[in-house]
């Protein structure tokens, strides 16, 4: 089944906002046997949305639109598939009572404006979106399918994954190729496949597929298989030997983040941790809370920027910051001690680095960055040297922190 994209909306063409709707269908489409042949972005206008459709029915079997289908007058997309299909809008009765529903079970009344959102194509399937007010469309057109979706991210996904593929599945009889995936830190992709290399070998010659899938700091690496019933026992021996050879790394599968896994471990030893916190400002502190049920382990975070914070709330010793500067493993050690006394908890997290762009020395360049665990049996720090982009580095800082804790708390050497 071939497939494409329309993405709608300027604020995707001006760079404004990161097209990661694509990269979401991309990757899911091919999970389930779909191949997304084309990605084309255009202006909410109808003519670009008219030309955009004619071309993509002449080389594809699904189109799927997202933008456009927002309360406001500026979104056209919807009136633009009624002229296309040959339709006129109707009044939907179960949407117009799910945006009354809606509304109220948030303190709010429904405008005129909203009330146009009810309003839908006559020969139109109807898309229940259970997290927004736009719902999706679904249009039958000779033997192909254009389905229209609102562009807020999480919509569109509920609506893709709950209400669009189960029908895509059943009328194209697409295949469901079955899939693994570990999830890895602090290793990069290179460097993985060669601690792997035999097994990796091994996967393929088995008729495997195996892909590596980087971004900041991680790796997940995701196993396939087209014939799911079959070959799952093999796929699990795979992930295991990968596990068993890398667990310094390998933290987990799917979609586990490394703050929910040390989470789960402290909940179940009833352990408490907290974090000290200089060139991340936070950052560790505000991903340990991200999860749910965070409050039952996680004391709170000291934000120590300045060498008079350091010193005053956690008890660093200035004649250590002057001798061997903030960014070093003697006050990084003292950071994670102090922290631990200080907010009375059993593992502290403490970071002091050069995030950039300015900063740096010739001897510590920018993207240099201590960690420190203080545990109650020891204090480990190590040094780490990131790059030259602020951002990343303090997003590499904060996984790295997290996953130096794990291999502290289930004593993996690191």
């Amino acid at each position: 089944m071939k497939v494409e994209i329309i993405s709608i909306g300027d604020e995707l063409l001006i760079g404004q906002t990161v097209n990661t709707n694509a990269t979401w269908l991309g990757a899911e489409f091919s999970l389930r046997g779909g191949s997304v042949h084309h990605t084309t972005v255009i202006r909410d206008v109808k003519a670009d949305i008219i030309e955009a459709i004619d071309r993509a029915f002449t080389r594809v079997d699904v189109i799927i639109v997202t933008g456009g289908l927002g309360p406001t007058k500026d979104d056209i997309t919807k009136h633009t598939l009624c002229e296309y299909f040959n339709t006129e809008l109707v009044v939907n009765e179960e949407v117009l009572g799910r945006l009354h529903a809606f509304f109220k079970a948030r303190g709010k009344g429904v405008l005129e404006v909203n009330t146009k959102q009810a309003e839908m194509p006559e020969n139109a399937r109807v898309l229940k979106n259970d997290m927004g007010t736009a719902s999706g469309m679904w249009f039958d057109h000779k033997d192909k399918v254009l389905i229209s979706l609102p562009g807020v991210p999480y919509e569109m996904k509920h609506l893709m994954t709950d209400r669009a593929f189960p029908l895509l599945i059943e009328q194209f009889d697409m295949k469901t190729i079955y899939h693994r995936t570990l999830q890895t830190q602090g290793i990069g992709e290179s460097y993985l496949a060669e601690r792997i290399e035999d097994i990796e070998t091994d996967i393929r010659n088995n008729g495997f597929g195996l892909a590596y899938l980087p971004s900041a700091s991680q790796v997940r690496l995701r196993i396939s298989s087209e014939r799911s019933e079959l070959n799952k026992t093999k796929i699990e021996g795979y992930l295991r030997q990968i596990e068993d050879r890398l667990p310094q790394y390998v933290f987990g599968r799917e979609q586990d983040r490394l703050s929910e896994v040390i989470g789960k471990w402290m909940i179940k030893h009833q352990k408490t941790i907290g974090t000290v916190e200089s060139c991340t400002g936070g950052a560790i502190a505000s991903e340990i809370v991200s999860s749910s049920g965070s409050s039952k382990y996680f004391f709170g975070s000291l934000v120590t920027y300045s060498y008079e914070l350091k010193s005053k709330l956690v008890g660093v010793n200035m004649d250590d910051i002057q001798k061997d500067g903030a960014v070093s493993e003697s006050v990084v050690r003292q950071m994670a001690e102090g922290g631990r006394a200080t907010l009375g908890v059993d593992y502290c997290i403490a970071a002091s680095g050069i995030a950039g762009p300015n900063g740096g020395t010739e001897d510590k360049p920018v993207g240099t960055v201590w960690i420190g665990i203080a545990g109650p049996e020891n204090t480990s720090a190590q040094k780490f040297l990131f790059g030259d982009q602020r951002d990343r580095n303090i997003e590499r800082t904060v996984l790295t922190a997290l996953n130096l804790l794990r291999c502290e708390v289930l004593k993996i050497n690191k």
